[in-house]
């Protein structure tokens, strides 16, 4: 179980997770699963994809137990809006989320406010302007288009990872993203996790990117 720093009223903490092979090993992750969990590892098709997903998930698990000191496997999880998870407790006031990118996972903790964390490895993409017009306001879309060709892939990503934080914050999930936020209206701001990857977070307030406490699952 890993003990985590005090969270303070207002505060965010913001874990990375290693999800690819120098992660933890397999063998010591499965029994943190729920039956579920465990159900839907198992129907992966790809060997990469289940051990990103068994590590990201029983993480998870181990990040959480130690704010509320549980059992990782004795978390019980209730689901909203499109899915987003929250722990069926409410004694504890932890609100928290979960991505996951090629072999990169971060978790957003935070208590007593809603908030969603989106992590996106950057990548070239086909069709980047038919997707922004598509997904973003026309104003984002036309800022995207308006961009240098060499700026274009970030501030698409940047949008793109904005846009996921908000709507996992209320819980919309993409689906939704024109309908009002069911919890509050968001502020997002964004980090650089690691080299390669981008990452935004969403909740009502936000403190400063610099007094963010960023913190890793350590193998093992």
């Amino acid at each position: 179980m890993t003990r985590p720093p005090t969270l303070p009223p207002g505060g965010l903490h913001l874990w990375r997770i290693r999800t690819g092979s120098n992660g933890t090993p397999l063998r010591e992750l499965w029994p943190l699963l729920s039956p579920q969990e465990s159900e839907r590892a198992r129907r992966l098709r790809f060997d990469r994809h289940r051990e990103r997903y068994i590590r990201a998930h029983a993480g998870l698990r181990s990040i959480l137990s130690g704010y509320i000191d549980s059992k990782p496997q004795a978390l019980v999880f209730k689901y909203v809006g499109t899915g987003k998870p929250l722990l069926a407790s409410k004694s504890s006031g932890l609100d928290f989320n979960l991505t996951t990118s090629g072999d990169l996972a971060l978790v957003g903790v935070s208590l007593d406010e809603p908030i969603g964390v989106d992590c996106e490895q950057v990548r070239e993409l086909d069709n980047i302007l038919g997707i922004a017009r598509k997904m973003f306001t026309p104003e984002e879309a036309s800022r995207i288009a308006a961009a240098a060709k060499d700026e274009r892939l970030g501030r698409f990503h940047i949008a793109w990872t904005a846009l996921e934080a908000e709507v996992k914050a209320d819980g919309r999930g993409l689906i939704h993203r024109k309908s009002p936020a069911t919890y509050c209206s968001c502020q997002v701001r964004h980090c650089v996790p690691e080299c390669g990857f981008i990452a935004a977070v969403a909740r009502k307030e936000l403190p400063s990117v610099k007094d963010w406490v960023t913190l890793e699952l350590t193998a093992g």
